[in-house]
């Protein structure tokens, strides 16, 4: 007689529920990702979208992403690892290159969608606040934005990339109170503390102070632009060359990859069944051979 399988598991009785893995990794805030991606009924299947970016030890990621049932889905990307095509080689990772970088995606969706024309977005940075107005045909990209589990403080690398978003063009809800230059004291922002943070200006404030103090750490620590020939007195007018090159054309562009060198062995590579077959044949027939040979010679 079979017995039917326990479906309910003395695990399924148990009081403690597993957290979500991803949540158990340290990697997602899903109290704040269900904000984030829930839609309003009435909207049916409209997509929410959010502007997000991440910070690695040498790359600026910014994506644009709406959540489906079986997935987040991109709908366009922009890496700092793409600013040398636009001449900015050093300083992938810095408030200025996180501006370029927002800026780039921003730039890229509106082409994407044949918006750009429409929404030119702030074509010159000054530092001071701005909000991309409705046209007449179409109303502007909106997103939001995603920070992960980034600490929002106050001249955060994360409100650099979202100040490009916003000269480029899109529609991020937003505060001042984050970009760099904001005061506490009288609540304002100062746009030519924040308009230096964009053009690197606390780069090169840094470079010229090293440089007078402590010439030997300046040269190991800014040897990438000293070899380029990027000093603190050309920065930003370096900044505005690239900027310009973003807004002529963000559209991604396919790089040449060098083929792949063959690695050494070490180990045998595996023959197949055939390969074996035949080898053990070819043996077998040159020992036959070797023993035929050696009969002949006896005679």
């Amino acid at each position: 007689m079979a017995f039917a399988k326990a479906q309910k598991s003395k695990a399924y009785f148990k009081r403690f529920q597993v957290k979500y893995k991803r949540r158990r990794e340290g990697k997602t805030d899903y109290r704040a990702r269900i904000r984030l991606i829930n839609q309003d009924k009435n909207k049916y299947n409209t997509p929410k979208y959010r502007f997000v970016v991440r910070f690695t030890n040498k790359n600026v990621i910014a994506q644009v992403i709406h959540s489906r049932i079986v997935g987040d889905l991109v709908l366009a990307a922009a890496y700092s690892h793409e600013l040398p095509q636009y001449g900015l080689e050093v300083g992938l990772t810095n408030y200025a290159a996180a501006y370029c970088t927002g800026l780039l995606l921003a730039r890229r969706v509106l082409k994407m969608l044949e918006m750009d024309e429409e929404y030119q977005g702030n074509a010159e940075a000054t530092g001071e606040d701005y909000s991309v107005e409705p046209g007449e045909t179409r109303r502007p990209f909106r997103a939001l934005l995603d920070v992960g589990l980034l600490r929002t403080t106050t001249g955060n690398r994360v409100f650099g990339a979202l100040k490009g978003a916003l000269d480029g063009g899109l529609d991020i809800p937003h505060s001042e109170k984050r970009f760099a230059g904001f005061s506490k004291d009288n609540k304002q922002l100062d746009a030519e503390i924040h308009r230096k943070y964009i053009f690197g200006g606390h780069v090169a404030a840094y470079m010229n102070m090293l440089s007078e103090d402590e010439p030997e750490k300046y040269q190991a620590h800014f040897s990438e632009c000293i070899k380029k020939g990027v000093g603190p007195d050309n920065m930003e007018e370096m900044y505005k060359k690239v900027h310009a090159a973003i807004r002529a054309d963000p559209l991604a562009k396919k790089t040449d990859k060098e083929p792949l060198k063959e690695h050494k062995r070490y180990n045998l590579k595996k023959l197949t069944y055939d390969e074996r077959r035949t080898k053990l044949i070819d043996r077998l027939q040159s020992l036959n051979s070797a023993i035929a040979d050696s009969d002949g010679d006896e005679e």
